[in-house]
């Protein structure tokens, strides 16, 4: 079950890292009014894109943490979700093009199933 949930984790993570670079495209640090720009923006994804791409290392090593960055990917990937369904509710543009919801809508149900796994994995 492991080798599903690497290629399941790696399908996700490409899911999100596609929607960050959406993410630079609708300038989402205007939509969650932070301040610095898109050097704050790129800088805070240092650290979140390494950390996803060594869960991915760690998974494929069978490594108790791989499972543990995997919930949080997945749960990663299930606010991305809310967050932005939340957003189009209320009526902001961004993220409507149909790629835009395409990915937004294949990474939660990519997170639904890699969480599954990686609970069934830990228990």
């Amino acid at each position: 079950m492991y080798e599903v949930l690497f290629w399941v984790y790696l399908l996700n993570a490409v899911l999100l890292i596609n929607h960050e670079i959406d993410s630079a495209y609708w300038k989402e640090w205007e939509l969650f009014r932070l301040s610095g720009g898109i050097t704050l923006f790129l800088l805070l994804h240092f650290p979140m894109l390494f950390l996803i791409l060594y869960g991915l290392v760690l998974v494929d090593r069978r490594s108790p943490a791989g499972l543990a960055i995997s919930l949080v990917l997945s749960a990663g990937g299930l606010l991305a979700f809310l967050i932005h369904m939340y957003f189009l509710k209320k009526g902001r543009d961004e993220f409507r093009l149909p790629i835009s919801l395409f990915i937004l809508y294949a990474t939660m149900a990519v997170s639904v199933v890699q969480a599954s796994l990686a609970i069934r994995l830990l228990f």
